[in-house]
């Protein structure tokens, strides 16, 4: 009996350490002409469990219209370029088919706007940085440019600030060219949220979920789509 309690407090400690453990989530994006980058990094416990996702090559393919990705992930600290290489590439269709299985997975969870609302209730925006220069060649275009360009950051912006806790004062600009083309941008965020009210989100849309069988098309949610191999005869 003694070591059976003793079995049940350490497996109850180590779920209260997992619900209350934070994760820190650093995105980074740079956009210059035709080179792009993107890093997100994952930490917990201080940085103890670290990883990282980096894409340094974002292109598109003129011939299919779909976008190639290499891709390298490393789990700890050190140069994620020595970590597991992949390429992937994302037809149209591919990322038509993501928008319909975000549409089919709405559908089907009653309140989902709720869950997600109270899901970013609870994120903390540490940091936000975002700049941009960009150049039209033409004053009058790049000038009309710029103007969309401030509304889709303050859109952006206020939405964040409107959903999360925003903890940071955003850093914005946007440096017009008028006599060249350019296009250059850097996005810079910091997110901290708890795994468990991820986990307690993941529940509500278990608990919430109506309509039967999804019809997924994409990878890995296409595997909810599957009927089952073993049927009763």
């Amino acid at each position: 009996m003694i070591w059976t309690a003793v079995i049940v407090a350490i497996i109850i400690l180590l779920l209260i350490m997992v619900l209350v453990t934070r994760i820190t989530i650093h995105f980074y994006y740079h956009h210059q002409q035709d080179n792009d980058q993107m890093t997100v990094k994952l930490s917990a416990w201080y940085g103890l469990l670290r990883y990282t996702i980096d894409v340094p090559l974002i292109s598109v393919d003129t011939d299919t219209a779909s976008i190639h990705v290499e891709e390298k992930t490393k789990v700890g600290g050190g140069d994620p370029s020595k970590g597991k290489q992949k390429e992937k590439d994302f037809s149209p269709k591919e990322i038509w088919q993501s928008f319909e299985d975000t549409y089919e997975l709405v559908r089907h969870v009653v309140g989902m706007h709720e869950i997600v609302r109270r899901l970013l209730s609870r994120m903390e925006v540490k940091h936000l940085e975002w700049h941009s220069n960009i150049g039209l060649g033409d004053a009058a275009h790049t000038g009309m440019f710029v103007g969309a360009g401030w509304s889709i950051k303050g859109g952006i912006v206020g939405f964040i600030s409107n959903y999360t806790d925003f903890r940071a004062r955003p850093e914005l600009s946007i440096t017009p060219f008028f006599q060249q083309a350019v296009s250059q941008t850097m996005f810079k965020c910091i997110i901290r949220f708890r795994i468990g009210h991820a986990m307690l989100a993941g529940i509500r849309i278990v608990k919430y979920w109506k309509g039967g069988r999804p019809k997924f098309k994409t990878r890995p949610l296409s595997v909810l789509s599957k009927e089952d191999n073993h049927k009763s005869m």
